[in-house]
């Protein structure tokens, strides 16, 4: 099978290496507006070819796109509208859905899109930052699946669980709510903290010096690419307000309590707060 990787960083970087490991594809086309990717990825043997757009989709049976979701939407339009687009597969590895679902889900060739996002990735971006085993052991979803193909969804299933990934199920529009609380708050959150320690601590040598694993554990999403981030504030914007507004809720919490030197009650929101790690816990089992 020829694939084309739009996109060659991290994402779409680690998935070519990976269905180049697991023997899915004979030829990689990458296509990527950052040339210097397009010949890292070349000289890291991460693709086989470079090319452009409409090149790509012309020979390729799957277009896999795992770019920033502010340019996502247009390519992915721009690959529906393009002859033969019925007998091949366009996946796209996105971190909100809802946007891509209610601009093309009338589209002609919508049946040939299976909307995805695998639960994976670093703080680090490029081609040089990616590596085969990125999705192993990781959560993939597939949303809508019913507007796709049913044979090009079992292909995508494969190709997730080839690269060692369970897959779930659910509606973009759940997709985004949920991807809020649990993905793009703690960048948010990991952000704000990479801040607040850089306005404060004015003396660098201080933050080398004394940040422990649990400091650098919280930030480490801080160092996250903007370009990526940002898009994804923007199109996921409702849901993300909504869960900054319960997480503003709960500081507070936690300043009152100093403030009012009620430690009886923060030791009560720690408490609550453990309860994270059974599902933590229950995730690592299954």
């Amino acid at each position: 099978m020829i694939v084309s990787i739009i996109g060659v960083g991290l994402i779409g970087g680690s998935l070519a290496l990976g269905l180049k490991d697991e023997k899915f594809s004979n030829h990689i086309i990458g296509v990527d507006n950052n040339e210097n990717n397009l010949d890292k990825a070349l000289e890291l043997n991460i693709i086989d070819e470079k090319t452009t757009l409409y090149d790509a989709v012309r020979k390729s049976d799957l277009i896999i796109v795992a770019i920033p979701v502010n340019s996502s939407l247009e390519v992915i339009k721009t690959i529906l509208d393009q002859p033969n687009i019925a007998d091949k597969i366009i996946i796209d590895m996105g971190s909100t859905k809802e946007n891509i679902a209610q601009s093309i889900n009338n589209h002609i060739n919508r049946k040939s899109f299976v909307a995805s996002h695998p639960i994976a990735g670093t703080e680090n971006s490029g081609p040089e930052s990616a590596f085969a085993s990125l999705f192993n052991n990781k959560v993939a979803i597939i949303c809508d699946k019913e507007l796709s193909d049913i044979k090009k969804v079992e292909t995508v299933e494969n190709i997730y669980k080839l690269l060692k990934m369970k897959v779930v199920y659910m509606d973009s529009k759940s997709h985004d709510i949920h991807l809020a609380y649990v993905s793009h708050l703690s960048h948010i959150s990991s952000f704000a903290l990479g801040i607040t320690v850089l306005d404060k601590e004015k003396d660098e040598s201080n933050i080398f010096n004394l940040a422990g694993s649990g400091f650098e554990s919280t930030v480490r999403l801080a160092k996250s690419s903007p370009d990526m981030w940002n898009p994804i504030f923007k199109q996921n914007s409702k849901n993300i307000s909504d869960a900054l507004g319960e997480y503003i809720k709960q500081l507070e919490k936690f300043k009152y309590c100093i403030d009012q030197n009620q430690y009886s009650e923060s030791f009560e929101l720690m408490k609550n707060a453990n309860n994270i790690r059974r599902v933590l816990d229950g995730m690592i089992k299954k």
